[in-house]
């Protein structure tokens, strides 16, 4: 009797869709994330430690400390709007991480509002 060809898990295929979307998209210094933002984003998570996302800051998960700066409201490549430390907010990698695949529709994927 045949076998049946193997499966994909779901984890190859999360692989394989990440790692297609992150072949298409520039690298991280043509984006603006270069030396320039590295320092600006250092010097801000110094004064803001913890993360400020909504539902940290209304206290339904514990404290957590901060390790992204996210952009609030979309740059989409407007400069003024990227150097805006009022768009910034610090959040934890987890917090951000939900909150891009929310509005990003995971992967990466631009069809909605990012940041």
């Amino acid at each position: 009797m045949p076998e049946s060809p193997p499966r994909l898990s779901c984890k190859s295929k999360t692989k394989r869709a990440v790692v297609k979307v992150a072949e298409k998209r520039e690298s991280a210094a043509k984006r603006g994330y270069g030396r320039a933002w590295q320092k600006a984003r250092e010097g801000f998570l110094r004064k803001h430690p913890l993360c400020e996302c909504d539902e940290c800051q209304a206290g339904v998960k514990r404290v957590m400390a901060a390790t992204v700066v996210d952009h609030k409201v979309p740059h989409r490549g407007d400069k003024v709007l990227f150097w805006d430390r009022n768009n910034w907010q610090a959040m934890a990698a987890s917090c951000h991480n939900k909150k891009t695949a929310r509005e990003d529709g995971g992967f990466g994927n631009r069809t909605a509002s990012t940041s």
